[in-house]
């Protein structure tokens, strides 16, 4: 599948529980886009803060409104895919993190958004 941003919005979900995304209408894989604090230069900062800080993280695409990160596993190396969209006219990130491989993935995907978006709060304190 494609990633990046298309008419506004990040790749859709392929439906298997091991992805969430801010722009999906799958419920049970539907998280709430973070607001923007400051500007999108600020929030972006933000952002790429959060990313350099993980473990096992590579920023691979980055351009003003978008970060492509890939997250790997420590045992088995599987890879994550991390989008973060910036979009000014509504002042929110959308985000969508998804597996490669497998069916299910024990939550990982969500629990690491929560993990980002409570970072992210945090620094906007």
């Amino acid at each position: 599948m494609a990633l990046g941003v298309s008419n506004g919005k990040l790749s859709p979900l392929t439906g298997k529980p091991n992805a969430v995304s801010t722009q999906t209408d799958k419920e049970a894989l539907k998280m709430t886009p973070l607001p923007f604090h400051g500007n999108l230069a600020e929030s972006k900062f933000q952002i790429m803060r959060i990313l350099q800080s993980l473990e096992r993280v590579k920023v691979v695409k980055e351009d003003s409104t978008y970060i492509h990160s890939i997250f790997s596993s420590k045992v088995f190396r599987f890879k994550d895919d991390v989008e973060f969209y910036f979009d000014e006219s509504s002042q929110q990130i959308h985000f969508r993190s998804a597996s490669r491989v497998g069916y299910s993935d024990w939550g990982v995907n969500r629990k690491r958004m929560e993990d980002i978006s409570a970072r992210y709060k945090e620094a906007s304190r």
